[in-house]
């Protein structure tokens, strides 16, 4: 299997450590990149990957070697410390590139086979909103099975988080390394995706933008084949 870990931050906190480990039993190849250090422009909003094409993007070669290990990922790992309730700027910021992927837009055939981990660290509070910042994109852009890891580790660097909760850490992260591996390469998209993909279905037979259309039609989504048969 192969896995990719997107940071939120540039230094290697708890949330990194975690990330680390899971993908570590999870086992297999893994690629990892550090925001803003990898990848840290900020979407103009000229809306050409909408209009035209993503390849009309200013900032598409930055962004093309992340884009590449998504794509060739079966495990996606964004991985965020909480600030100020919320994943970082430079999470956003990344994540803000690809709402061309979007189901109501042109969503990648392969992520409705692949599988997501979301996972957010704080001193004290504000992971679940800060995991639903992540798990938004990874839904929409049809991503399978999508699980999110949240905890409140009380200090502000890793070399402060007490044995007992690194306990804890290497235990929830085997756990859910075991439900990931259990899964691969058999992961199906749940209800939820599937009734949002029909929506979206409907929407583009009626028609709305030409880009979007025409990429619909290429691959038989506006009649009976689907994404993740």
């Amino acid at each position: 299997m192969k896995t990719v870990i997107i940071n939120g931050v540039n230094h290697k906190g708890s949330t990194y450590h975690i990330a680390r480990m899971l993908a570590d039993r999870i086992g297999g190849e893994c690629t990892e990149f550090f925001l803003p250090r990898d990848f840290g422009e900020f979407c103009v909003g000229c809306t050409q990957c909408f209009k035209d094409h993503e390849s009309k993007c200013p900032h598409v070669e930055k962004l093309a070697p992340i884009t590449q290990a998504i794509d060739e990922a079966d495990i996606i790992i964004l991985a965020s410390p909480v600030y100020v309730y919320h994943a970082t700027g430079a999470m956003k910021v990344f994540l803000d590139h690809y709402g061309y992927r979007w189901m109501v837009h042109r969503p990648v055939e392969g992520m409705f086979r692949k599988q997501g981990v979301c996972i957010a660290t704080a001193a004290g509070a504000g992971m679940k909103t800060t995991m639903k910042d992540m798990a938004d994109s990874l839904f929409f852009w049809g991503v399978a099975k999508t699980y999110r890891y949240g905890l409140a580790v009380h200090s502000a660097s890793w070399d402060g988080v007490d044995e007992t909760r690194r306990t804890k850490i290497e235990k929830d992260t085997t756990a859910l390394a075991r439900k990931i591996s259990s899964r691969a390469g058999k992961v199906s998209p749940g209800l939820k995706t599937k009734g949002f993909f029909h929506i979206m279905r409907r929407l583009q037979k009626r028609g709305w933008n030409e880009a979007d259309v025409k990429y619909w039609k290429e691959r038989g989504w506006d009649g009976k084949n689907r994404p993740w048969k």
